[in-house]
């Protein structure tokens, strides 16, 4: 995975608390992520961005979320945003989206809201729920059902609605808010009829929400870590650091071994997505494995908090924020285990119930 430079790590770690207090990253949060150039990613090339591959942008991602999966996220999604409208409109760019490569954007690829066509454009009403980032965000690309046709619109987020409705145990700070329409003219330019992302493309958009909950686990790890190399004693027992005890160098080695295995996974995906090369069976089985990973996150987390004990639940201890990240952030609908096995069955067998 990606190292991320220091002060940007320095500052994420110092404002990660309070980015979860106030439901949105910290104004510094932001101002460094989007100074280091984590909002630029999937931006063209063409347009000042990096263009980046899809590995870059997953180690990228789990460097920041080492530190405040938060940001983390809110830089996935804008991956996601830009990588959609670059592909949806290609070389003619909606006006003004680009301006700023650097510049935080959102979006929701479900179909929530509808279009009405007229001159010159179409008129848009409708509501998107978690949409992370919004509050921040210059533009939103939005998902628009128009006359029955799948678009996606480029919409300045000061044309729409906030509405505070991301309210969690865990990702507070993305601040996954309601975006709404009343009404919204948008201009020919900044909407176009949308196909269903390919089997690659759609794969690195799952890496976009995978990637900073295993950033998160290793954060976790590097805190358990820390921890277990310092002077504290288990409790109740003979020993004089928690190092002593074989069972602690076990339960480490074994959410250590967990989270490795999840960065393996995760680079496979965003190699696999970069390829642009890929078959359905692949498609179904790397989904499957991405949503192991998550899984595999979570149980290191756990594993991780069985040593630091009732301590590590303290509201102001890293080690239960990054849990609660953790637990939240991998059951996104992109890391559903449930429905992944099913999708791999079938491309597997070829039989559907």
């Amino acid at each position: 995975m990606t190292s991320i430079d220091t002060d940007l790590a320095r500052v994420l770690r110092e404002n990660a608390a309070r980015t979860e207090r106030q439901g949105r990253p910290a104004a510094e949060s932001l101002d460094a992520a989007r100074a280091a150039g984590a909002f630029a990613l999937r931006a063209p090339a063409s347009a000042g961005g990096d263009g980046a591959s899809a590995v870059t942008v997953a180690g990228v991602l789990a460097g920041i979320g080492r530190h405040c999966p938060a940001t983390a996220w809110i830089a996935g999604t804008c991956a996601t945003s830009k990588t959609f409208v670059t592909d949806v409109f290609g070389a003619a760019a909606p006006p003004g989206y680009f301006a700023d490569p650097k510049g935080l954007a959102c979006g929701s690829g479900t179909p929530s809201a509808t279009g009405v066509r007229e001159p010159g454009g179409v008129r848009v009403t409708g509501r998107w729920a978690y949409v992370s980032g919004c509050e921040d965000a210059a533009w939103a690309g939005l998902a628009v059902l128009v006359e029955g046709t799948y678009c996606f619109a480029a919409v300045p987020v000061s044309a729409l609605t906030v509405e505070r409705t991301w309210d969690t145990a865990g990702m507070r700070g993305t601040g996954s808010h309601t975006l709404v329409a009343h009404d919204v003219p948008v201009p020919d330019g900044r909407i176009a009829a949308a196909r269903p992302p390919d089997p690659a493309t759609h794969l690195f958009y799952v890496t976009t929400v995978l990637a900073p909950v295993v950033g998160a686990a290793r954060g976790a790890l590097d805190v358990t870590e820390a921890m277990v190399a310092s002077d504290r004693r288990p409790s109740m027992t003979a020993y004089t650091r928690m190092a002593e005890s074989p069972a602690v160098r076990h339960t480490l080695a074994e959410a250590a071994l967990l989270v490795g295995r999840a960065e393996r996974t995760l680079t496979a995906a965003a190699e696999a997505a970069d390829s642009g090369d890929v078959a359905p069976a692949g498609h179904a089985r790397l989904r499957f494995e991405m949503a192991e990973a998550a899984r595999d996150c979570r149980t290191a987390v756990e594993l991780m908090l069985d040593l630091h004990g009732v301590g590590g639940f303290g509201s102001a201890h890293p080690a239960q924020r990054f849990w609660r990240d953790v637990a939240v952030g991998s059951r996104h609908a992109h890391l559903r285990s449930y429905l992944a096995v099913e999708d791999y069955g079938h491309a597997l067998t070829g039989v559907t119930p």
